[in-house]
């Protein structure tokens, strides 16, 4: 378990004083963001969570788990942004993208409440229909229009289902003291977690938010903790030269300083895919504000080298790529053809892994020669470990980034711009005076 860090691409790109000159301002963000000095330190839980969390509550939340999977064909979770993209990456992560089909002793888990979208939900519904059914409800406020509309529905599901029995099959993690949802818990009886106040939804995988449905698929949470906890004490201290956390966040820097607003995570196993739209998430909220931040992009390879391959080898130079290399050998090789029909008998014998390695060395060299920098990440398993060492990487990473940049890593302000007009346009009491001014924009446009 860990993770191999490599600049070796980027010699043409970074030269060795740029890193000199960018070193103590890294310190200096890595310190603002240890010392809890920055802006947004209300939301630095996560940075000790791997080594204090409440191993009572994990106990629970496994216990929870247990029951969930004793009871239940289809697990619903209920939840958007952060209160889903960690958990349903960390399951494809694990398992793969084919988790429902392939699981044994685990029910099938879907995620709902993260579009505004009648007929993927109709679709769920009809997965339910004549299975039993457990949620999990995952949202601070309890008001967050896309998952309080599925909760709605699927609860109301349940209730016609199962009478007062609802109630056990109902999971809801969400504020501790207050909103919507506590209220329900308090008045119903619903078994609940908490959403920490000091986590923010994007750096939550490793809370209540990620832990329990993670925990359904049958992962070892404790184990994900445990990698998470290594992480934490691989990237403590400011040993710039060999801390790859701090130099990913300067690297990163340098390259946006030089033009390079564009990063794409790229990954060479379908199953991280949604570990890309986590990452998106993370840096993308993370650093998008003031009219700064590097614009968060993601590929999966070799499959994207044939749609968007041609513009990232010799379209506009304005990228730059960090490249999640899985290397793990399992000895599914190649068969020999004795017509070979196809022309691929030099790779007879070759297992698949190998043949894949090549591919990404060979992309690398190509998208390198055509003027795009290269950070590369090498895994060398997708274990419950892995997860958790990769993601405290990543988080720490876009905080110390965050500040180098010169913005609060921590809030979101730009996110309630679409709610207010949503909100109006739907006649939301209280916003009557932005409903007539939209509708006024609206009316001169037709």
């Amino acid at each position: 378990m860990a993770i191999k860090f490599t600049e070796k691409y980027l010699g043409s790109f970074i030269r060795p004083e740029e890193m000199s000159a960018i070193r103590e301002e890294t310190v200096a963000a890595s310190r603002t963001l240890t010392g809890r000095t920055g802006a947004g330190s209300d939301f630095l839980g996560w940075l000790d969570l791997p080594a204090t969390y409440d191993k009572k509550e994990v106990a629970r939340i496994a216990a929870a788990a247990e029951k969930i999977k004793k009871t239940c064909d289809v697990f619903i979770v209920i939840g958007i942004g952060g209160s889903y993209l960690g958990a349903r990456a960390a399951i494809e992560f694990l398992h793969g993208n084919y988790y429902n089909n392939k699981k044994k002793d685990t029910p099938d888990i879907y995620f709902v409440g993260k579009d505004i979208s009648s007929s993927h939900l109709q679709d769920i519904l009809s997965v339910c229909e004549g299975k039993d059914i457990c949620l999990n409800v995952i949202s601070k406020s309890g008001t967050t229009t896309e998952p309080a509309i599925a909760f709605r529905i699927f609860r109301d599901l349940l209730v016609k289902k199962y009478g007062d029995g609802a109630k056990d099959r109902i999971f809801v993690t969400t504020d501790k003291a207050r909103g919507a949802l506590r209220t329900q818990v308090n008045e119903i009886g619903y078994e609940s977690f908490v959403v920490d106040d000091d986590i923010g939804g994007r750096y939550s995988v490793l809370s209540a938010v990620g832990l329990l449905p993670i925990a359904v698929s049958g992962a070892d949470i404790n184990a994900m903790l445990e990698g998470a906890a290594k992480a934490r004490a691989d990237f403590a201290g400011e040993d710039f030269e060999h801390n790859d956390c701090l130099r990913y966040a300067a690297l990163r820097n340098i390259l946006y300083r030089k033009g390079k607003s564009v990063e794409i995570l790229a990954v060479n196993d379908p199953a991280l895919t949604l570990t890309c739209e986590w990452w998106k998430q993370l840096f993308g909220e993370s650093e998008g504000k003031d009219g700064k931040g590097i614009y968060p992009s993601s590929a999966t390879y070799s499959t994207d080298l044939h749609s968007i391959g041609q513009f990232i080898q010799q379209g506009e130079r304005v990228m730059f790529e960090t490249v999640l290399n899985v290397n793990c050998e399992d000895g599914f090789t190649i068969p020999t053809d004795p017509q070979n029909a196809d022309g691929l008998n030099f790779l007879a014998g070759k297992s698949v892994n190998t043949v894949n390695q090549k591919a990404f060395m060979g992309t690398v060299m190509a998208h390198t020669d055509g003027g795009v920098p290269n950070i590369v990440i090498e895994l060398n398993g997708r274990t419950e470990a892995d997860f958790g060492y990769l993601v405290y990487f990543f988080e720490k990473a876009c905080g110390v980034s965050g500040y180098l940049l010169g913005v609060n890593p921590f809030d979101q302000p730009g996110v309630e711009a679409y709610k207010k007009n949503m909100f109006a346009l739907l006649n939301k009491p209280g916003y009557e005076d932005k409903k007539a001014e939209l509708e006024a924009r609206i009316a001169k446009l037709d």
